[in-house]
């Protein structure tokens, strides 16, 4: 079996996430989008293979946004096509912050920047802990989606959606595959000015992190175990 996990940035590694699947006898290989090199200028081509090389799909986060066409539309509009169409082929879909709101947007819901950020350790509003624990689940975004008409929001926090379901789609606002390392990567690639500007001390918050990471990988592992059994082999829902 074989996961493969869309990187849209050079500092977007999966972690926990990727651990678990292959614990669970997955082969997990990756697609990076755009280049360190083209970190400045990303609107570069994608190359997407064919979607039936794989057993589940997982497109992960991203600085940019998912509305932004001008800025990154060589490679965001063919990728919302081809999910879409492993969507409706029932591939399995676990879509990360960006890779949520790219399967919202995809199946019909909007993304639009969000009146404010969430950014940090938050706990979230689960109509189902066995599938989506409340957390603590560490949050890094400044854009939000509307739901897609037939999905099911099985999450949310005062700020935004976290969660919902449509067939073989699982979409998470949230980041489950963060730890300290992860954090580390993001705060040395431009995310330390980020968060000083929403008014946090970058430090206390990878300390928060380096404390949560135990407990935090965990809850990730069950995410995918949920996943496979539960959502990769649900009746599909185009």
């Amino acid at each position: 079996m074989r996961v493969l996990f869309i990187q849209h940035d050079h500092v977007s590694p999966a972690g926990p996430i990727a651990e678990r699947f292959e614990a669970r006898g997955f082969k997990a290989e990756y697609l990076q989008v755009v280049p360190a090199q083209n970190f400045a200028a990303p609107n570069v081509p994608v190359i997407l293979p064919p979607v039936e090389e794989f057993d589940v799909l997982v497109p992960m986060g991203s600085p940019w946004g998912v509305w932004e066409d001008e800025r990154i539309g060589n490679w965001l509009i063919p990728e919302l096509a081809w999910l879409k169409n492993a969507h409706n082929l029932g591939t399995p879909i676990m879509g990360i912050c960006f890779g949520g709101q790219l399967m919202a947007r995809a199946l019909g819901g909007e993304v639009a920047p969000a009146p404010s950020g969430e950014v940090g350790w938050t706990q979230i509003l689960s109509d189902d802990e066995s599938l989506i624990p409340a957390g603590p689940w560490f949050q890094w975004h400044f854009d939000r989606w509307t739901l897609p008409p037939k999905a099911k929001e099985i999450a949310r926090s005062p700020r935004a959606s976290q969660a919902f379901v449509q067939g073989r789609t699982l979409a998470l606002q949230f980041h489950p595959e963060v730890v300290e390392g992860v954090l580390r990567a993001w705060l040395l690639d431009g995310g330390e000015a980020l968060l000083r500007a929403d008014g946090q001390d970058p430090e206390i918050l990878l300390a928060m992190t380096a404390r949560e990471g135990a407990a935090a990988t965990q809850r990730g592992y069950a995410l995918v175990d949920a996943f496979i059994d539960r959502i990769a082999n649900a009746d599909p829902i185009t």
